[in-house]
Parts: C-alpha cells; sequence; structure tokens
C-alpha cells in the first residue's frame, strides 16, 4: 500500500471507523512513524499536532483503538482506518468525536460481516501470524482444508437430523469459516460464490446454461 505522506507535509489524514457499527469514531493524523506503530502494535497511533509527538489512542484512558485494516484512498493520501474500539472514543467520554452514540447503521445486516470476516482470512493468508489456527489451515495445506469443510459439513447435516437449532446454527457457523479458508486458499472469495447464486437467481439461468454447454462454453 502506498501513502503519500510528503504531499501535506508529512502527515495524512486518517479517518477512525468502527470495523462492526461502520460508525465513524473521529478523525486523526499520521506521520509515517504512527502509520508503523500501528501496524506493529495492532493499537491505532497518531501523531498529535499540539504535542508533537505520537500519541497512541487510549494510552492514558485505557480506550484503545483495537486495528482491523487500513485502507488508502485514490489519492494515496488520506486513510480509512476500520478499529475495533476499547469503550468511548471522544476524550469527552461520547462514543464518537461528534456525540453520536456508537451504533450500527440503519441498514447493517449480519450477513455484511462476511465480507469482513473473508478481509480477515485474507490478511492472516497474506501474513500467516505465528500461534493463528487459520494459519495453521494455510501451512496443512488444501487436503487438510478440504477434509475439515468435509466433517464440518457432516457435523451439520447430523445436526440438522438430530440436533438442536443452536447447535445447528454453531456448525453451520464451522462450515462456513472453513469454506472461506479454503475459497481463499484457491484464489477465491465468498463473495464469488454469492455472484454465481445471484446468477442462478435469473429465471433464465438454466436456459443459459444449458446453451453454454451446447456450444462448448462449459466443461
Amino acid at each position: 500500500m502506498k501513502i503519500d505522506f510528503e504531499k501535506c507535509g508529512g502527515l495524512v489524514p486518517a479517518i477512525i471507523q468502527d470495523a462492526q457499527t461502520r460508525k465513524v469514531l473521529m478523525l486523526g493524523y499520521m506521520n509515517e512513524e504512527a502509520y508503523q506503530k500501528t501496524i506493529e502494535t495492532k493499537k491505532v497511533t497518531f501523531w498529535s499536532r499540539s504535542r508533537n509527538c505520537l500519541w497512541t489512542k487510549g494510552e492514558t484512558s485505557g480506550n484503545f483503538l483495537n486495528l482491523v485494516d487500513i485502507k488508502v484512498d485514490c489519492d494515496n493520501d488520506t486513510l480509512l482506518v476500520q478499529a475495533n474500539p476499547d469503550g468511548p472514543t471522544c476524550h469527552k467520554g461520547t462514543d464518537t468525536c461528534w456525540g453520536e452514540e456508537n451504533t450500527p447503521m440503519d441498514n447493517e445486516s449480519p450477513l455484511a460481516f462476511l465480507g469482513e470476516l473473508q478481509d480477515f482470512i485474507v490478511r492472516r493468508y497474506e501474513e500467516m501470524p505465528e500461534g493463528s489456527y487459520t494459519t495453521s489451515l494455510f501451512k496443512d495445506g488444501v487436503n487438510r482444508m478440504a477434509q475439515k469443510m468435509g466433517e464440518e459439513a457432516l457435523e451439520t447435516v447430523i445436526e440438522a437430523t438430530n440436533g438442536s437449532r443452536q447447535k445447528l446454527v454453531y456448525e453451520a457457523s464451522d462450515m462456513i469459516y472453513h469454506l472461506i479458508v479454503l475459497l481463499t486458499s484457491k484464489g477465491l472469495r465468498i463473495e464469488d460464490v454469492a455472484e454465481e447464486l445471484q446468477k442462478r437467481h435469473d429465471p433464465n439461468w438454466d436456459k443459459k446454461r444449458r446453451a453454454a454447454k451446447a456450444a462448448g462454453e462449459m466443461e
């Protein structure tokens, strides 16, 4: 990721967004040192323009911002930092620096979390941190991942036929997690599956599929 720190004299704006609720929590500024410390410690760190020093949010109050992801905008000079806050973000004790309650957006759906989970698993695949179960799956290879996927699918079937609703949801969650891991290892995402399902929702999908097969476009 390329960040143009020099464009604005060594500092770039950093918009802090709650990774779960999507609410904007605050705006700070980072120089390259603050950015590197944020990456290394996983605690969002800024450059304080008033004190002229690094400042890790929460180092005094305990209300840390735990890093989830950082994106840079199209001009490479503004950061979108997604984090999970430990308590209120504003020094005045409010959830956000705009005095808003940090609650989910009205149109936020639990399904949106699948995209966040996919991004998290991709980062695990890229970084391979030690001690991570997801890392261990990637290191064990596709056969092990496929085996785990099969095991979780079987457990889901067992709970569907002889278990409780709660246990069915639990096992289905394991199955979907392992599916995302398997897809990631093959260079795919859960959105690719959603896109395929979206295509099949077209009333003419089966006709198109048969036509493509007849034309030799499908194996």
